[in-house]
């Protein structure tokens, strides 16, 4: 079969399969999440033994360090599947909620209901766990998924997928609900982001290269997040050994993410006093620092940044600080620079940070805290299926409610419309 036709055949399964999924109660969908976790427990030796085919794989033709990374399976991130798969089950069902219900002066009742968005495709690299969280948030909210990872992580997803297909088939449940992309051939990518009629939205989840394209080609709607430049200010009224902890966890407690900190904004009137500790700390670790004028003065070892520089994601152990001279400043930088993702302020003055949170305008916004927790599971959403820095129709980590809309309901005892 070509792959239009095998893509079609995608499509026709998932549309059907989504309507049986509409209409799956509370209690089978949790015990389809809860076989998977126990077939993912079930199945690690294999799981790392697939992944491990994987990660050699893109050693042996290069791929860059901060993928290897995200491409990696360990006990523990199998485990943190688990754990997400668990907690999407212990979410409520956003499914079939109706909110506003009001009485109208004709005697009607209006409201709104939350239901699936139907059929979602999404098109991710490298991460295997992002199979698990999609799998598992698209199956919770009512929808079927068609998903087709990178390449470089075949044999990973493969070996998930069963343990999906294992857990939809137990609970009852149609196993094309959820249906893993089994070609590497990359016209399959252009084939899905232009199913009219089978898929109802699109979300890339990967670089800035895969989500370009299929911002370009998709005929259909899309949830996209392009660049995590994220920042952290420092400000002059800051806890010092707070900043110094969230800068440093911000940074480096992994590199190869969206929310790991690319820029640090500090102060003038505390620079003096937080980057030479930040600046032993990131010199141990093997992070590079590239600055301003007045960061190269005070860090000797600090190579000059340039404008573009502070354009970029580095996902790697490269880190641009500036010194500015107040919020202001600040704030101008990252709504200049920014890529609408994660901002952090560690202040302990409250009013500064309460105009941190109202004038940046981007998807997640903390106060004293690190830019990590940008995360579904950290939010309480079990998992996330990705990070949106659109506006419409979702927006930060897109979990349930992300992947539901609303309709209009209206409830009435024979009134007629005078």
């Amino acid at each position: 079969m070509d792959i239009q036709e095998y893509m079609k055949m995608l499509g026709r399964q998932a549309k059907i399969a989504g309507r049986v999924m509409s209409k799956a109660d509370t209690g089978q969908k949790n015990r389809a999440l809860l076989k998977i976790a126990e077939a993912l427990e079930n199945s690690q030796v294999h799981l790392i033994r697939e992944n491990a085919k994987d990660v050699q794989a893109g050693r042996d033709c290069g791929l860059d360090a901060a993928l290897v990374d995200r491409l990696e399976l360990n006990e523990d991130r199998i485990h943190a599947m688990i754990e997400g798969l668990k907690q999407v089950a212990a979410l409520p069902d956003p499914v079939g909620e109706i909110s506003a219900l009001s009485y109208r002066p004709s005697g009607i009742q209006v409201g709104q209901m939350r239901v699936p968005l139907g059929v979602i495709g999404i098109v991710y690299e490298s991460r295997p766990n992002v199979t698990v969280d999609a799998a598992a948030l698209c199956l919770k909210s009512g929808n079927a998924c068609i998903l087709r990872g990178g390449s470089e992580a075949i044999h990973s997803n493969q070996a998930i997928a069963a343990c999906i297909t294992q857990g939809l088939d137990w609970a009852g449940l149609p196993t094309t609900a959820v249906q893993v992309v089994e070609t590497t051939d990359r016209a399959a990518v252009g084939e899905l982001v232009t199913l009219s009629g089978f898929v109802d939205v699109i979300v890339p989840r990967g670089g800035k290269g895969l989500i370009a394209r299929i911002t370009q080609e998709a005929t259909l709607p899309v949830i996209k997040h392009l660049d995590g430049i994220c920042h952290v200010y420092i400000d002059t009224e800051a806890d010092v050994d707070k900043a110094v902890a969230i800068a440093d966890n911000a940074k480096t407690h992994r590199y190869g993410v969206c929310n790991a900190m690319e820029t640090l904004l500090v102060a003038d009137g505390i620079a003096a006093r937080v980057l030479p500790r930040l600046a032993s700390i990131y010199r141990e670790k093997g992070v590079e620092l590239r600055g301003c004028l007045k960061t190269c003065s005070l860090l000797p070892q600090c190579r000059r940044a340039s404008e573009e520089d502070w354009r970029t994601e580095y996902l790697a152990p490269v880190l641009s600080v500036r010194i500015v001279a107040n919020i202001d400043e600040a704030i101008a930088h990252i709504n200049e620079y920014g890529s609408s993702h994660t901002e952090a302020i560690v202040t302990e003055n409250y009013t500064l940070a309460r105009r941190f949170l109202r004038e940046v305008d981007s998807s997640s916004v903390m106060v004293n805290a690190s830019t990590r927790f940008a995360d579904g599971f950290e939010y309480g959403l079990g998992a996330e299926i990705g990070i949106s820095t659109d506006k419409l129709h979702a927006r930060g980590p897109v979990g349930l409610n992300g992947l539901t809309t609303l309709k209009y309901i209206v409830l009435g005892d024979g009134h007629i419309r005078q």
